[in-house]
């Protein structure tokens, strides 16, 4: 791939979920391209030279998504680039799941970005401009087996994405939303360490492979560069064409479904 050196020179970016995957590719190509970056996640972030500062906090607090843009500001003047990527989920048929994984889901998805566009676009809008990039998923159009709160929290961060560029525009603000298909990170390791899940999802992706995490974070700075000035309340599929193939039937690799409708009574169980 190739890196523009001086893209995100004198810029200052902030991004969730830093210490892996696709949020450490954006920091790390971020930092390649001039940006001075501070990087927030639940196990700190590892450390990247001395334009990068690690934050050990948690999303769905507003405490966390404050801390991150003060110490932007703090220490490198501002906050240019946001970049809201922390995410994960944990699944279940709508009929099994667990309130409190419904809220794990959904709080880490969807609050942990409307937390970190809240604090985020107040600083950009003291300053009069910025950009903010959030991470949905092709499951904010595609469903999936076991998946309600993922897909619910995904299709939120997609419309949160659309509602912050209508909000922010008049403050020279600009807001998108990266939608990833399969990618290879530590969150999804499950699916590659089975190989008929992963042939299964290789199967429904016309370029027969899985995204690695740079190729996320390129497009993802495409978003927040002044290339992209124009781009404003998009949403970009990142997926290998794979919204246009549907979804695998996951329900060999997730199990049946634990309630049994025949064996209840009937009466709210």
């Amino acid at each position: 791939m190739i890196t523009l050196k001086d893209r995100f020179a004198g810029k200052v970016a902030v991004v969730t979920g830093a210490a892996s995957g696709i949020g450490l590719a954006i920091s790390q190509r971020l930092l390649a391209e001039g940006a001075r970056v501070v990087g927030l996640d639940l196990k700190g972030a590892p450390a990247l030279g001395p334009d990068f500062v690690a934050l050990e906090g948690d999303v769905t607090t507003e405490a966390a998504a404050e801390t991150l843009v003060a110490t932007a500001v703090d220490r490198f003047g501002g906050v240019h680039a946001a970049f809201n990527v922390a995410g994960g989920s944990r699944p279940g048929y709508i009929v099994d799941l667990a309130e409190a994984d419904w809220d794990f889901t959904v709080d880490l998805c969807l609050k942990g970005v409307f937390l970190g566009m809240k604090h985020q676009a107040r600083q950009m809008m003291r300053q009069g401009n910025g950009a903010i990039v959030n991470i949905a998923s092709l499951n904010a159009h595609v469903p999936m087996h076991a998946g309600s709160a993922y897909v619910a929290a995904k299709s939120g961060v997609e419309m949160l994405s659309k509602n912050g560029a209508l909000e922010f525009s008049e403050f020279g603000i600009r807001v998108n939303a990266i939608l990833p298909g399969l990618v290879q990170t530590p969150l999804t390791r499950r699916h590659f360490d089975n190989p008929d899940a992963l042939a299964a999802f290789v199967a429904r992706i016309p370029q027969g492979r899985p995204a690695q995490p740079e190729e996320i974070a390129a497009p993802a700075l495409y978003l927040a560069s002044d290339d992209a000035t124009y781009v404003n309340g998009a949403s970009l599929l990142v997926d290998g064409a794979w919204a246009v193939s549907g979804y695998p039937d996951m329900r060999p690799f997730r199990g049946p479904i634990g309630w049994n409708a025949r064996g209840s009574s009937g009466a709210g169980a």
